[in-house]
């Protein structure tokens, strides 16, 4: 068993130990080896290539322990987002941008000895997701829990899926025709992105609209797939779809602007992809890094978020920024988490 604050990654259902090198060079997941991938939505690339992979286990270590529900504040409070949400709208009824991703970070305290894998093993049994990911490199400032819902890459030999979320509600039945059009603008988006790396006609959707279940909330999910053209590697690939469709907006560097204009604070490792590549065999699987806690500067975080359209209202959206949260933030804080209850991170 490793050490406390040993490195590891928990990352495609293995446990990766016995870290054998540290590089931000894309490049090198084409080389050798298994690597543990942390992209930031802002800050360098973080690829780690571990010597031993083996299938997770339970956790054996001591139970997380969290900040108390009270210590957790916003970067944005309720008026500032909803501000930030009719600013969006006016830009759109200005014909500057289509859709903008408004996020905001949830923070506090970090409790003495609190190990990021600890967290890890406490979404795994109260917010499980498809997605998951813990990295923890706490020589390099990297400690990351993520439970996200959402395929930012896959890739397998020279075929690439992305499979963005837009569209969230408690129930099926309150999925609006807001939050279908909103996953229609982001499609188009990535379909665009991987035609860059992808062979000409290869890239297409076989999957649109379709709901997926999560603890507490329901998703519209659709799928984009291609074939990469010859000699087209990881970086290149990275390069032409990060940061993701879905937590960024259309067009992308026009909702980019307006993102580093209304948020106060940078994402982070949030909004960016956690996840791992086998580059022996050709295989890897980038999640997209929401509901995802990382550890900074003596703190705890966590950034919720939505995307923003003409058919928003300031209200609904922050209320789904909130529905997102409260689950996770149950989960972080050690509070029970109740069956069938309709709160999710």
């Amino acid at each position: 068993m490793p050490s406390p604050l040993a490195p590891l990654a928990v990352v495609g259902g293995r446990l990766a130990t016995g870290l054998i090198d540290v590089t931000g060079d894309l490049d090198a997941l084409d080389s050798s080896g298994f690597w543990a991938v942390v992209l930031p939505f802002s800050g360098p690339a973080v690829c780690a290539r571990f010597a031993e992979v083996r299938p997770a286990r339970p956790w054996p270590g001591p139970p997380w322990r969290g900040p108390a529900p009270h210590e957790w504040r916003s970067s944005l409070d309720r008026a500032e987002f909803e501000a930030g949400v009719e600013t969006i709208r006016a830009a759109i009824g200005a014909g500057d941008v289509y859709q903008v991703n408004l996020t905001r970070r949830l923070s506090a305290p970090l409790p003495a000895g609190a190990d990021i894998a600890a967290l890890g093993a406490a979404l795994a049994s109260g917010n499980p997701a498809p997605f998951s990911a813990v990295v923890r490199l706490p020589a390099l400032g990297v400690e990351v829990a993520s439970a996200s819902p959402e395929r930012f890459l896959s890739r397998s030999g020279d075929r690439v899926r992305s499979s963005p979320i837009k569209g969230t509600a408690p129930t099926a039945p309150d999925l609006l025709a807001k939050d279908r059009a909103e996953n229609v603008m982001i499609v188009d988006l990535v379909r665009n992105d991987l035609g860059r790396v992808c062979e000409w006609g290869s890239v297409h959707v076989p999957e649109l609209l379709a709901v997926e279940a999560h603890p507490g909330l329901v998703h519209l999910v659709s799928t984009v797939e291609g074939r990469l053209r010859p000699g087209v590697g990881w970086a290149a690939t990275i390069e032409a779809t990060f940061p993701p469709g879905s937590v960024t907006g259309a067009p992308k560097i026009a909702a980019l602007d307006h993102i580093a204009r209304l948020e106060p604070v940078e994402r982070g490792v949030y909004c960016g992809a956690v996840g791992w590549v086998d580059a022996d065999r050709g295989e890897g699987e980038l999640n997209v890094a929401i509901r995802t806690f990382w550890i900074d500067g003596g703190e705890l975080h966590l950034g919720t978020g939505g995307g923003i359209t003409w058919g928003s209202t300031p209200t609904g959206e922050w209320e789904e920024t909130e529905l997102k949260a409260r689950r996770l933030l149950r989960v972080a804080s050690g509070q029970p988490i109740g069956v069938g209850a309709s709160d999710d991170g």
